[in-house]
C-alpha cells in the first residue's frame, strides 16, 4: 500500500468518517424521505448541534428498539450479556469498538447497553 494512500486511510478512521457515512445511509433507508438531500442536511444540522449540546443527537433506534436488540441478545434472559456480545451488537449497527473501555469480567446490563449505544 502506498504512503499517499495510507495517510487518507488512517485520516478517514481518525475522524471516523466510514462510521458516520454509515450512519448517515442507514438513517436515510430507515426513515426514506421524500427529499433525501435535504434530509441529511437536516441530520448533519442536528450532529452538529448535538455535538455543541445545543440539541438532541439523532438517532437510528429508540429506547424501544434497543431493549428488543438487547433481548436478542440476552436469550437466556439473565439481565446481562457479554463484553463480546455487546462488541458484535456495535459492529451490526455500525458503530465503533475502539473506545469500549469494559474489560471481558464485566456484565452489561440493559441500562449500560441503552446508555452506550
Amino acid at each position: 500500500m502506498a504512503a499517499g494512500e495510507q495517510q487518507c486511510r488512517d485520516y478517514l478512521q481518525r475522524h471516523r468518517v466510514p462510521e458516520l457515512l454509515h450512519r448517515l445511509g442507514a438513517l436515510l433507508l430507515y426513515h426514506r424521505p421524500e427529499r433525501p438531500r435535504e434530509f441529511l442536511i437536516q441530520v448533519l444540522e442536528r450532529v452538529k448541534a448535538g455535538k455543541r449540546a445545543e440539541g438532541e443527537y439523532p438517532y437510528l433506534m429508540d429506547e424501544a428498539n434497543l431493549a428488543a436488540m438487547f433481548g436478542l441478545l440476552d436469550v437466556v434472559g439473565q439481565g446481562w450479556i457479554t463484553p463480546a456480545q455487546y462488541r458484535a451488537a456495535l459492529k451490526t449497527l455500525g458503530l465503533s469498538t475502539e473506545d469500549l473501555q469494559f474489560g471481558d469480567d464485566v456484565n452489561i446490563t440493559l441500562d449500560i447497553f441503552k446508555e452506550e449505544v
